[in-house]
């Protein structure tokens, strides 16, 4: 066939097939019925990335708050560091530290921090003490009276009692005070040296927080004076023992101690309400 066949021929006579000719526009350059129409395909959209999960933490902070958050860790981890370094230094043998900075090791660990092996001694202890205490208190309507003996050791033996969990305040608290004041005094209950002051300063705050507990004073009522004793009392042998102690109890009593001002209930309950304020 000639070209407007579509087919055209090699030497040989072997048709060669052509391709078909684009279809003309029709009349007014539409494109004819038969032609296919021509599709464009959309774009496809990317695929979205999975979310990130959200902080937590100090993650979630602000840069502001992040830069506050590690300064106070790290304010943290150097007081640990220095609390256990000096309670490592107060029980350590006698070494070229401590006898250089002995007085600096002495005011971080007393009274609240001081160590104790008593339990490990040849000797444990073998006795029962406990501390009681009285007050001379001014009322509210200006009466000076006497209070009886409240035992302070008693009423922490009572908040134990039962307790899974009791707190170091109800256990050691008036007990190391009193242990600390008694090595720090003589037999006359004179203080030793500026340990020795320390301590009763010490004995002094937490008996009057407990007699304002115990509400001694009265209502508007003041804590004028204090007086602290100890009762000790041997613990009774086992009954297989043929040790023979008396259990009859030993008083020592202190002079009686004058309260600040500064340290009387109704001032003392003040001040804190003017904080709170």
């Amino acid at each position: 066939m000639d070209a407007y066949g579509g087919h055209g021929t090699q030497d040989g006579g072997a048709e060669v097939p052509r391709p078909d000719p684009a279809p003309r526009p029709g009349p007014g350059g539409a494109a004819p019925a038969d032609a296919a129409p021509v599709t464009e395909e959309a774009p496809t959209a990317p695929a979205e990335a999975p979310p990130s999960p959200p902080r937590t933490g100090v993650a979630a902070l602000s840069p502001r708050y992040q830069i506050g958050a590690a300064v106070a860790l790290a304010v943290v981890a150097v007081a640990v560091c220095v609390h256990i370094g000096m309670v490592f230094l107060h029980v350590a043998p006698s070494n070229t530290v401590t006898k250089a900075h002995g007085e600096a090791i002495d005011e971080w660990i007393y009274p609240e921090f001081e160590q104790n092996w008593k339990l490990f001694a040849p000797n444990p202890l073998q006795q029962n003490i406990a501390v009681e205490v009285r007050a001379e208190v001014r009322t509210a309507d200006g009466e000076t009276r006497t209070t009886g003996w409240y035992d302070l050791s008693a009423e922490d033996g009572r908040a134990i009692d039962g307790n899974p969990l009791p707190s170091h305040t109800q256990q050691n608290e008036l007990r190391r005070a009193f242990d600390f004041f008694t090595n720090t005094h003589n037999a006359d209950g004179r203080p030793v040296g500026v340990r020795g002051t320390l301590s009763e300063t010490y004995l002094r705050r937490i008996v009057l927080l407990r007699l304002d507990r115990d509400g001694a004073a009265g209502p508007g009522g003041d804590v004028r004076r204090i007086q602290v004793r100890s009762r000790s009392t041997a613990v009774p042998p086992p009954s297989w023992s043929r040790e023979r102690v008396s259990l009859k109890p030993v008083y020592r009593t202190m002079p009686w101690w004058d309260v600040p001002a500064a340290g009387t209930t109704t001032q003392a309950r003040a001040a804190a309400a003017g904080g709170a304020r």
